[in-house]
């Protein structure tokens, strides 16, 4: 996964505001709903230490996402009286949240977006007889998007609206022109419902390449719902999948761990890669918990397990952050990209590694990290903390 989308909020120094929040509309009465959800996490900011002008900031955008139907949250990041970042959520966030800190509390909008599938979906209709010889109309309605994230920001649709007796000759057109906005999408899969008849027609006349990631699904195909075309489907297609550009990088990891090659694997290894900005990709078997920390400095590559390390490289006045955050932020700032991975498809020591772009005799292996590091504990809580 690639954590492009996240560069704006690390473009200014802290400390932010974070806010996650339930803004469905899907409920009776949801202004009012949101209004009271909102309060809450507004008083706990206050009491948190955001100034009035940063809460009125945050407040003008709460609930704004009125044009979006069903469930849904929203994410909103702000500092120094500005809003930085506004984001869809695909589903409400288990709890409203609100967090200021000094760095954004990135990772519960990071994890919405995953396993971020690139598809695309079709919807054929036609109401009559399975035949060319006859009258009407077919409909065609395509949509590239990204999944989980379509769901509330669905892409360009296209539409086509063929007469039945030229569907034959016209579905070989239209699937040249969907196997060109596939590809541009870089779709894993296509995912296709409507009439039996008019997507087999369509189906046998796609080129090889598209047709081999056909997914064929029931079930009522809704157009107007305003979210993602075939979006039940789509859940059920998606869930449990990984994208395939992830798998392939869990692939090259597995590939290199064997030989030794360019990775490393464990917290202490993984972080040393990190602060050289050597990691290409970081791969984790779940998201760090809130509890676990790192102690960083005002750069991003500036991290390290304790606080007498990150000073032995000059870092003056570290503190101690939630380690997802300080992870979230040196990614982002080295370009490096994010790959959840269940246990079941590989287990990582101590559940984190990283793909590396080189090594150099200064790099630390996953397995050396391994014999001189133990399980990484949360720190004890200090008195007074």
């Amino acid at each position: 996964m690639r954590l492009s989308f996240l560069e704006p909020l690390y473009a200014e120094p802290g400390p932010f505001a974070s806010v996650y929040l339930d803004t469905s509309r899907n409920v009776e009465h949801p202004d009012r709903a949101i209004a009271l959800r909102w309060q809450r996490l507004r008083e706990s900011l206050s009491r948190q230490g955001s100034d009035r002008a940063l809460l009125n900031v945050l407040e003008q955008v709460v609930g704004a996402d009125t044009e979006v139907p069903g469930a849904h949250g929203q994410a909103i990041f702000a500092a120094h009286g500005t809003l930085v970042l506004d984001g869809e959520l695909p589903r409400p966030p288990e709890h409203d949240s609100a967090r200021y800190s000094t760095l954004p509390d990135a990772m519960p909008l990071v994890t919405q977006h995953l396993p971020e599938i690139p598809y695309m979906a079709v919807v054929v209709r036609y109401g009559g007889l399975p035949t060319a010889e006859t009258h009407g109309w077919v409909t065609l309605e395509a949509e590239t998007g990204t999944w989980p994230a379509s769901t509330v920001t669905p892409g360009e649709r296209l539409h086509h609206r063929v007469a039945v007796a030229t569907w034959h000759r016209t579905s070989l057109r239209l699937g040249h022109r969907l196997d060109e906005r596939a590809r541009r999408a870089h779709a894993d899969a296509v995912v296709v419902g409507g009439d039996e008849w008019a997507c087999n027609v369509l189906i046998r006349r796609l080129p090889h390449t598209l047709r081999d990631k056909v997914v064929r699904v029931g079930g009522r195909t809704p157009t107007d719902t305003g979210r993602a075309l075939l979006e039940p489907q789509l859940d059920g297609v998606f869930r449990g999948r990984m994208a395939a550009h992830d798998r392939e990088l869990v692939d090259i990891f597995i590939g290199r761990r064997a030989l030794e090659g360019p990775v490393a694997e464990g917290l202490a290894a993984t972080v040393a890669a990190l602060q050289r900005g050597q990691v290409a990709a970081l791969l984790l078997n779940r998201p760090p918990g809130s509890s676990l920390r790192l102690w960083v400095g005002s750069q991003p590559t500036q991290l390290a397990l304790t606080e007498a390390e990150l000073m032995s490289f000059g870092v003056r006045a570290p503190r101690e952050e939630r380690a997802d955050e300080a992870l979230v932020r040196a990614l982002v700032s080295t370009g490096a990209e994010l790959v959840v991975v269940p246990e079941s498809e590989l287990r990582l020591y101590e559940g984190v590694g990283a793909l590396l772009r080189y090594t150099d005799p200064g790099t630390p292996s996953g397995a050396t990290a391994a014999r001189r590091t133990q399980t990484f504990r949360s720190p004890r809580p200090r008195p007074g903390r």
